[in-house]
């Protein structure tokens, strides 16, 4: 297995596509079924057709008890003196889009980046949580549709388990600059 520093973004992040794009669903029915039958698929990259929205939610910024549990109990977030209790996000956001079918669906994305993104914008707008959700709309709505945007998917084990009728959830946004077909392929 060839181990890599960097993985290039040069020439329209054709080395980052090789990657990443080798099995992209378009039909999100496809990935439902693929996701029950004898494939037991968990983990997908999805290209939705058209970002139609992104949702934001005001949620708990309390922890569930069963989460503060599994985290104690896995020693997440603990430095073997000191438990560390990671800030919940107080936001549930969401891509709206349709797939190749023109259905329309909603996804959470449950991505770190996004959470992490949030923090910065929170820090750096001095607390103001209204402009720092305006900020991260504006990346993952505005700045992200503007490229060739695609979904990494995943389950959670206990939706997954359950069967439910859509157990996947946003887990990674691949972004990479819109190019043309002439540079995507080559008649010779």
């Amino acid at each position: 297995m060839k181990v890599l520093n960097k993985i290039s973004t040069e020439n329209g992040w054709s080395e980052r596509k090789n990657l990443c794009l080798k099995n992209v669903y378009n039909d999100f029915d496809k990935l439902i079924s693929d996701s029950k039958g004898p494939k037991n698929i968990s983990l997908a990259v999805f290209k939705p057709k058209e970002i139609l929205d992104f949702g934001i939610k005001e949620i708990s910024s309390d922890w569930k008890s069963s989460w503060l549990a599994k985290m104690d109990q896995l020693k997440l977030f603990d430095d073997g003196k000191n438990k560390i209790r990671l800030e919940k996000i107080p936001y549930e956001f969401k891509y709206h889009f349709t797939d190749i079918n023109n259905k329309i669906h909603k996804l959470q994305i449950l991505d770190w980046e996004i959470g992490t993104l949030y923090r910065n914008c929170v820090k750096a707008e001095n607390g103001n949580k209204e402009e720092a959700l305006k900020k991260v709309k504006e990346k993952y709505f505005e700045d992200f549709t503007k490229r060739d945007i695609y979904f990494f998917l995943g389950t959670t084990l206990e939706w997954h388990i359950r069967r439910a009728r859509n157990p996947f959830v946003i887990i990674g946004i691949f972004y990479p600059p819109k190019t043309s077909q002439t540079t995507n392929y080559s008649l010779f």
